[in-house]
This record gives structure tokens, C-alpha cells and sequence, in this order.
């Protein structure tokens, strides 16, 4: 027996939603159909952060309780979406989604696309990311509260440079800060800028940041992931749904509702209106992009150098050795992820 589907129409395309009744999100009842239709009412937002970037799917085709796909090569798919090939930092390539319409944002979130997960860099030009991205994440034992503290610190520091960043809630407990930068730097060039950042907010937040990568080092602080900024790595687009049971979105806010907005408030069934009443209030982030020559120059300056990278990836030059402290005590001289 057939699926039971309906038809929507985006932006002049028909997207076929099937089992739009599903309930995907049981924690408020809400279904596979809200799904879409939500990121159809945002759509503007969304495709403005998603646009010409490569984008990974986290799909749950059965709902948030169900085991996620996370997807980087685009599934088949009608050919008016487009892709782009990317290259991993194993060498290997994929063709990755690449966002030009609502309409292909709509088709994906009906394979269970819950998140969509966008690269710092744009199709013209892959090998040069456009975004500093600076992602503050709680530890367990801090909170939404503590994120909220380090991101006004960040902005600080930003307002020194002369740099501008746009702040947006993670959906859960984090908040992302995101800077538009000149796309003349490879991605370890901005790797180390952002690492310099991170240190400069660690140095000002009073003991409550950190740029520890291993967690046994971190403590109840809040982390600064500077490892954001490598390539291949991504984190949830503006206007991205989370796969929580309470369907939280990554919302963008301004500096001024950042000081006491709850990330609890915004969800696909909020955000349609205040994005009807406000538009996309990062609307003006393409409007101006900025250099990164200060943090290289602090960066160079630092002593400590290099932090190290996430384990999937080959060890780089100058990077410190990538295990965790406690046994590389126990094994001295062991390098090896």
C-alpha cells in the first residue's frame, strides 16, 4: 500500500512530503509535515546561512528518538538540487548538498532532515572559508547562563578588533558567535586565528573559559571549540531545527536579546511568527567581511603554538602531541591519536 503524502508548493517547485502525520517530535506532538512547512516559513533565513555551502544532512527518518544519519554525500535526488565536491581531510571527496533554494532545504527535511550542517565556505571558493566561527559549548556543570557570560566576553574582544559577529542560540545549551571574514585564508590560517581568539576570551573570562580540548582538563567551564574552524567540520546552520524531542532551533538573535533570551523559547512552532514579524535579524552579516591579520599576529606571537585537532584527522605540522594528558603520562613519547 502507498504512503499516504501531500504536495506543498515552494518557490514554483512541488515537494512530495510523505507520512506528513508521523509525529517526530513527541515531546510536543509535532509532525514530519510541521518539519517542512517549518523551514518553509523561514526559508529566507535559513537559505541565507545554507546558501552555496556545502551541507551535511542529520537526518531521522523515524523521528528525533530514532538513530541518526549523518549524511555528507547527498542521497539521489530530483536535479534541479545541486551539489559540490568536497574534499575530506583523508583525501577522499563526496558531492555534498549545496543549498540555492528553499525548495531543496523542503525536499531534504522530507528524508528526516531534522539539522543541516554548513560549511565555512562557499562553493567559489572552498578552499578559503568566509566565516570565523566561534563556538562556546557549556561542560557539564555549567550553563546556558555561563555561555551567555563568555559570548558578551567574546564580543568584547571582537569590538577591540574592529570585527562584528552575529550571535544565535545552538538549540540547546551553547550559543554560537559567527564573524564574516575575507575568504583570502585557508582554513589553518583561520584555524589559528580562532585559536588565538579563543585564548584572548580564556584570558578575560575570569577562569570560567576554556580552550582545553581534552575533556578531563576542561572542569566545569565553558569550552571555546576552536576545532570548529577546521576543515570538514561543521555545526547546525541558522534557523536549523535540533533533534530534541522539544524540536529547539539554532535561532538567531540580536546582541540585545542575547542578554536574557531562554534557547528554550525558540522552536518550530515559535519561530515562524517572530520570523514573519522580525525577518532574519542576521540579514546584514554579508553586508561587511573582516580581516584576520590581528589574531595571526597573536597567534604567531603566542609560545604555546598549535592546539591539536580532532582525531579523524592526519597529525599537522606543529601540532602538539594528540593524546589525552593522563596517558600520555602513563606512555611518554606517544604521539599517536
Amino acid at each position: 500500500m502507498a504512503s499516504p503524502y501531500i504536495e506543498i508548493e515552494v518557490g514554483g517547485r512541488t515537494v512530495k512530503v510523505t507520512n506528513p502525520d508521523k509525529v517526530y517530535f513527541p515531546a510536543i506532538g509535532a509532525t514530519k509535515r510541521e518539519l517542512v512547512e517549518y523551514y518553509v516559513s523561514v526559508g529566507e533565513g535559513a537559505l541565507r546561512a545554507l546558501r552555496d555551502r556545502p551541507t551535511y544532512l542529520k537526518r531521522h527518518p523515524d523521528g528525533v528518538e530514532s538513530e541518526a544519519i549523518y549524511q555528507k554525500r547527498m542521497p539521489k535526488h530530483p536535479e534541479w538540487i545541486e551539489t559540490v565536491t568536497v574534499r575530506f581531510p583523508s583525501g577522499r571527496t563526496a558531492d555534498a548538498f549545496c543549498p540555492t533554494e528553499v525548495a531543496g532545504i523542503a525536499w531534504c527535511a522530507n528524508l528526516g532532515t531534522i539539522d543541516f550542517h554548513p560549511w565555512h565556505a562557499r562553493r567559489p571558493d572552498l578552499d578559503h572559508p568566509d566565516e570565523l566561527r566561534i563556538d562556546i559549548d557549556p561542560q557539564p556543570g555549567t550553563s546556558f547562563e555561563q555561555a551567555r557570560t563568555v559570548a558578551f566576553v567574546a564580543r568584547e574582544v571582537l569590538g577591540d578588533l574592529g570585527m562584528e559577529g552575529f550571535p544565535k542560540t545552538s538549540g540547546n545549551r551553547g550559543i554560537h558567535v559567527n564573524v564574516r571574514v575575507e575568504p583570502r585564508w585557508t582554513f589553518t590560517e583561520v584555524r589559528y586565528a580562532a585559536i588565538a581568539f579563543a585564548r584572548e576570551v580564556e584570558r578575560r573570562s575570569d577562569g570560567l573559559a576554556t580552550t582545553a580540548w581534552w575533556k578531563e582538563e576542561r572542569g566545569e567551564k565553558v569550552f571555546i571549540d576552536y576545532n570548529q574552524n577546521a576543515r570538514d567540520r561543521t555545526v547546525a546552520g541558522a534557523y536549523s531545527v535540533r533533534a530534541r524531542p522539544d524540536a529547539t532551533v539554532s535561532a538567531p538573535v540580536t546582541w540585545e536579546e542575547l542578554g536574557d533570551c531562554d534557547p528554550r523559547d525558540f522552536d518550530i512552532r515559535t519561530m515562524p511568527e517572530r520570523f514573519a514579524k522580525l525577518g532574519d535579524v542576521h540579514r546584514g552579516m554579508d553586508d561587511r567581511a573582516f580581516a584576520i591579520g590581528t589574531l595571526l599576529e597573536w597567534y604567531e606571537a603566542d609560545e604555546r603554538g598549535d592546539l591539536p585537532y580532532p582525531p579523524n584527522y592526519p597529525k599537522m605540522p606543529g601540532e602538539p602531541m594528540r593524546v589525552q594528558p593522563s596517558k600520555a603520562r602513563a606512555r611518554p613519547g606517544d604521539d599517536q591519536p
